[in-house]
């Protein structure tokens, strides 16, 4: 027993170690007074205060009722349930189309723009009622255990990871985007984009999924968009991606515009593009290839500036080592 104590007070005269310690033991006393003794009760409320995906399951029933019994009086009540997560809500489902059949979406879209006008993610009510109050104490407290969290979290990694110079997809990522060229529309006689952005995804980033806004110079914002993967192929880590969906919010249009770039054996495998056709146009990259997406008032131009194909057991070009995609977004033409 001596011998373990001494282990520990050494182990303990380690700054870094003691910090660690310290960081662990707080968070953990901070989860027994916070749940033992003060926990946070919440009845009788609205779906304004449930999590993002719950927010979505409900505007998914909400859409899908409405389209059932074609009761307007009683959808405008369950959108105004969710209060200020209904435009945001309302838009991650547009890119959702396997949560919910896009037509039900956009008819229930159009008679909410009819009583309320333009959906667009609301302003957080900063009213000074105690369910405000008690809502912001609520998520002060989890952004403090976030941020403790977060920075514990990246501390040790960075500690345990020092010296030993590994490099992850991401990174890859990151850098091959940072080292690609930006093409100078300006030179080829086209007018500036809003905005121009390099986005790559390399083989092991499973999680890849890039989003953008869309602001003018003074600031008002205008829309999204982003990319992500769509499709994988063959089984086993890290997952085979042979497909990605790049798409276009625009803050004036109810209907989200998606395009779905594939690689060559995907593209010419039927099974494949039958899954994916309900996503939008579908397009087989190439080095160079450039796809157009187009809104109400904006358009998309996404360049394919790099492409490897994986190599292994699966199909020849049938899924992605690295591929580099250069997007740029423009006013549409007579807007």
């Amino acid at each position: 027993m001596e011998a373990v104590i001494a282990i520990v007070r050494n182990l303990l005269r380690n700054p870094r170690i003691s910090l660690i310690v310290g960081v662990v033991l707080g968070l953990i006393l901070g989860f027994i007074v916070a749940w033992g003794f003060w926990p946070i009760e919440v009845t009788d409320t609205t779906p304004d205060v449930l999590r993002q995906d719950l927010q979505e399951d409900y505007l998914v029933m909400a859409a899908q009722a409405y389209a059932q019994t074609n009761d307007p009086d009683a959808a405008v009540r369950r959108w105004d349930d969710l209060g200020n997560a209904a435009g945001a809500t309302y838009i991650r489902l547009q890119t959702q189309p396997d949560k919910i059949d896009p037509a039900v979406l956009q008819n229930y879209g159009g008679l909410i723009q009819t009583v309320k006008g333009s959906i667009a993610p609301a302003a957080v009510d900063t009213g000074g009622d105690s369910g405000s109050l008690g809502n912001l104490v609520l998520y002060a407290s989890i952004i403090v255990v976030v941020v403790v969290l977060g920075g514990g979290g990246l501390y040790l990694y960075r500690l345990l990871r020092k010296g030993s110079g590994a490099t992850t997809a991401v990174m890859q990522g990151a850098q091959a985007s940072k080292n690609a060229d930006k093409t100078n529309f300006e030179e080829l006689g086209l007018a500036p984009p809003i905005t121009q952005t390099m986005t790559t995804y390399v083989l092991g980033d499973d999680l890849y999924d890039e989003s953008f806004s869309i602001d003018t110079a003074g600031g008002e914002f205008l829309g999204e968009y982003g990319v992500g993967v769509s499709e994988t192929i063959g089984v086993g880590e890290p997952k085979k991606v042979a497909a990605l969906e790049i798409w276009l919010f625009d803050k004036n249009d109810i209907k989200t515009a998606t395009t779905v770039v594939m690689s060559e054996h995907a593209y010419n495998d039927p099974t494949i593009r039958g899954r994916l056709e309900p996503k939008g146009s579908l397009n087989v990259v190439k080095p160079g290839e450039q796809v157009l997406l187009e809104t109400e008032t904006l358009q998309l131009l996404a360049t394919v500036v790099d492409l490897e194909y994986g190599m292994g057991a699966l199909p020849q070009n049938s899924h992605f080592e690295r591929i580099t995609l250069e997007l740029a977004i423009w006013p549409r033409s007579g807007n």
